[in-house]
């Protein structure tokens, strides 16, 4: 009961789904613990699923943020021949993403950064961006780990934080 104008919409927009970038893919996996920023972390460190399938606990650890458990977490679940078989099925059907040029430490590697208040220079996804191209990592709350916080006009709440934990 479908005409033929909405079986043509339907196909196409099956076949445009079928694109997507690696980070999305790797976290519509449904890896325990593994989140869009996870997916991300692990797709620009590593460049390609294949390597990431590969890797075992260890290797997973020496990602930006993956700690014991979340690597524990993606090595089981690439360890596993039923998932394995669910990957190379949806890479059949026609999946595709392109392999992203692995991370390379840059000047702020290592460093965490916050953005608070509205920045006159740029706007904030800008700036983040920026941050993350020189190896930088942004987070949405300050906390100890944070190494840097770039307030703006109107900074509220983020500025407070970082004053009382010395990261200003």
């Amino acid at each position: 009961r479908m005409a033929d104008k909405s079986a043509q919409n339907l196909l196409e927009a099956l076949e445009k789904s079928k694109t997507t970038t690696l980070p999305r893919f790797i976290s519509s996996l449904g890896i325990r613990h593994v989140g869009v920023a996870t997916a991300r972390q692990l797709a620009e460190h590593f460049g390609d699923l294949e390597h990431i399938m590969q890797e075992n606990e260890e290797a997973l650890q020496e990602v930006h943020d993956i700690g014991p458990e979340v690597a524990r977490s993606v090595d089981s679940f690439f360890g596993q021949n039923q998932n394995r078989a669910v990957v190379a099925k949806l890479l059949k059907a026609g999946v595709q993403f392109s392999k992203i040029t692995p991370r390379r430490e840059g000047k702020l590697g290592g460093l965490t950064f916050v953005l608070t208040g509205s920045l006159d220079v740029m706007t904030r996804p800008e700036a983040k961006k920026r941050l993350e191209a020189l190896g930088g990592k942004v987070a949405a709350s300050v906390s100890k780990k944070t190494s840097y916080v770039i307030a703006g006009a109107d900074p509220g709440s983020k500025r407070d934080k970082a004053e009382k934990l010395g990261v200003l």
